[in-house]
């Protein structure tokens, strides 16, 4: 389909509201979801961090509390 001008390319034959709205949506949903996906992903490498140096900590006092062994 070809189009005489922009403003008939924007219009698209009267549509253009929910063409347009459409593609809007569409984008700010899959923003909305790499964005929450980013947040989610940062949550989750922080939080196995955190467990990480946790069972470091866990397993350093350990080796400290153990008695010596003659």
């Amino acid at each position: 389909m070809q189009f005489d001008s922009l403003s008939s390319f924007v219009a698209m034959g009267g549509y253009g509201l929910y063409v347009w709205l459409s593609f809007g949506v569409s984008f700010l949903v899959m923003a909305v979801l790499v964005g929450s996906a980013r947040v989610e992903r940062r949550r989750l490498l922080k939080s196995i961090t955190q467990h990480q140096q946790r069972q470091a900590r866990i397993q350093k006092a350990r080796q400290h509390t153990k008695p010596a062994q003659e």
